[in-house]
């Protein structure tokens, strides 16, 4: 009589078990494999350029017109200075400066100050976050993922389109693998706009939370 092969409940478990390891395997390398969807390149995007929100950094860019602008972030109390070209932003926990031209104007703290830089030709990290939380929402954007190196820093890039909700339908920008803005491109109310970093370090001016000699400052924290 032939063997009889008995299969008791033992072996079905392990051959259970090894069948689902090995397809286990192949779907984790599979899914390991796969590239990101649109909408959490988005997020991932915005995650990292949030981080640089904790570093202390001096950042120089050129502008639309070929002008400098520059951007100083500090920690321990968190503080930050927008310098463009005919006036400044310095953000602090207590406090909100503006300045156009030799006039400053002292308000109390305002945390959506440096999203909103009326006629400025900076755009700020906090403002491309803004962009970037808006577009992740909507289901019909384009996404596109390069990577590149800016001032000398190897950053990831995104290039978005048919984005509803924000300034420009279409733009592009470039982070740092630190977290900081490296590039900005768009196009908002037929304005072309092109912001490029040209220099970084961990490190501040001494004077990079000091108005210029001669500024006027009318202070209306008390109001």
């Amino acid at each position: 009589m032939p063997p009889v092969t008995r299969l008791t409940l033992a072996a079905l478990a392990v051959a259970s078990a090894a069948l689902l390891g090995t397809a286990g395997c192949g779907d984790l390398e599979e899914a390991s494999a796969a590239p990101l969807a649109g909408d959490n390149l988005i997020t991932e995007t915005a995650d990292q350029l949030a981080a640089g929100s904790t570093l202390t950094y001096t950042a120089k860019y050129q502008v639309t017109g070929g002008e400098t602008a520059t951007v100083s972030r500090a920690q321990r109390p968190a503080r930050a200075a927008y310098v463009y070209p005919g006036g400044r932003l310095i953000t602090t926990n207590t406090v909100t400066i503006r300045c156009a031209g030799s006039t400053c104007t002292s308000d109390r703290t305002d945390p959506a100050a440096a999203a909103s830089l009326a006629q400025a030709p900076l755009v700020s990290p906090e403002a491309v976050q803004e962009m970037l939380a808006t577009a992740a929402l909507d289901p019909v954007v384009e996404t596109e993922q390069h990577d590149t190196t800016i001032a000398g820093r190897h950053a990831t890039c995104l290039t978005l389109s048919q984005v509803n909700g924000t300034p420009a339908p279409s733009f592009d920008l470039c982070v740092t693998n630190e977290g900081v803005l490296a590039s900005f491109t768009a196009t908002v109310d037929g304005e072309r706009i092109e912001q490029a970093l040209t220099a970084y370090a961990d490190d501040l001016p001494p004077d990079a939370f000091v108005l210029p000699t001669g500024t006027e400052l009318v202070d209306r924290t008390a109001k």
